[in-house]
């Protein structure tokens, strides 16, 4: 169960740092949400994996660990909190740059080029 469970982590984790290296906002942001997920695993796994083990303390016997469930379940909520403000960023630098690459240019072009997307307001088109 153990190999099982590790094997997963590690496959979750290599999709999500080969997703992270693309090159546009969209993949890394996908990148960003699956670590997080094999961190949110690696972190219940450290809890240990209990089989009929009561959640509280009511009488004799083993007892699960309630430490590991608590902050994985914190760690969802700021996760999700955090894939909103990146995915927040990712658009506002679509919008500002006219690219969806992490550097802000499309490759092959110049850094100054905007592929098909207008001046922002109050810019002129670069004519004096």
């Amino acid at each position: 169960m153990e190999f099982l469970l590790a094997t997963g982590m590690g496959f979750v984790t290599a999709c999500a740092i080969y997703l992270m290296l693309r090159g546009r906002t969209f993949p890394v942001v996908l990148g960003l949400s699956l670590f997080g997920y094999a961190v949110n695993v690696f972190i219940f796994a450290m809890g240990r994996l209990w089989f009929n083990a009561q959640p509280i303390l009511v009488g004799d016997g083993p007892v699960a660990d309630p430490l590991p469930q608590a902050l994985v379940l914190t760690a969802i909520v700021i996760g999700f909190a955090t894939t909103g403000f990146v995915i927040e960023l990712a658009l506002r630098s679509r919008h500002e740059s006219g690219s969806d690459h992490v550097d802000g240019h499309e490759p092959g072009h110049a850094p100054g080029y905007r592929s098909g997307a207008t001046a922002p307001a109050g810019k002129s088109g670069g004519q004096a």
